[in-house]
């Protein structure tokens, strides 16, 4: 189904459905609806295609269906989570441990966790195949500095980068407001500093 089938799909009058009494001066803001939405994308399609430009428009009906497509599939996990998740906690947990619902919710502002704790949760995501743990992290700066948990793999630099791949693929995922993303070299922790041991100085008495 097309992007502009499924909004016209949206927007169509539904029969028998009481109108919508007119607001209010003093009332607040509407509510989005499918059907004002899908109408409204309908507009938009249409004032494109009478410009006849035909890239833009194609192009505007791609955007439509990847970002319904996107939404599509993450309520879709919503629902499944919801049905199948046990716990004392309730599903609230595992919808907070889900990648793509927690994209959606942090693309709209409405994840309950801050950032530092949502980085936690995407190195928990990957830490079985690629063990990974925070080296340093600035909020303000939105800097984000890893280093790779001892996993007793072979170590060798094609495995490395591929794990630094899907480590940093899910910190986007879980904290996009991460702006940068490093590594901390090997052997680059910080070591204890060593206890300096002297010869006791000499006391007054066995001095004199």
């Amino acid at each position: 189904m097309s992007a502009r089938a499924t909004t016209a799909e949206a927007a169509a009058p539904r029969t028998g459905a009481p109108e919508a009494a007119a607001p209010s001066a003093a009332a607040a803001p509407a509510v989005p609806n499918a059907e004002t939405t899908g109408r409204r994308v309908e507009e938009v399609l249409d004032r494109l295609a009478r410009r006849d430009d035909r890239e833009a428009s194609a192009a505007a009906e791609e955007l439509v269906r990847v970002l319904m497509d996107f939404y599509g599939a993450g309520l879709a996990r919503i629902m499944h989570l919801l049905g199948s998740a046990t716990g004392g906690d309730g599903p609230r947990t595992a919808l907070l441990r889900d990648e793509l619902v927690t994209s959606l919710l942090v693309l709209h502002d409405l994840h309950p966790e801050d950032t530092a704790t949502r980085i936690g949760r995407a190195l928990d995501s990957v830490r079985r195949q690629h063990p990974a743990e925070v080296a340093e992290f600035d909020a303000d700066a939105g800097t984000l500095r890893l280093r790779a948990a001892d996993a007793g793999g072979c170590g060798c630099p094609s495995t490395s980068q591929q794990a630094q791949q899907a480590v940093e693929a899910a910190v986007s995922c879980f904290a996009p407001e991460v702006t940068s993303m490093g590594w901390e070299a090997a052997g680059e922790r910080a070591e204890p500093a060593l206890l300096q041991i002297s010869r006791r100085p000499p006391t007054a008495a066995t001095a004199s």
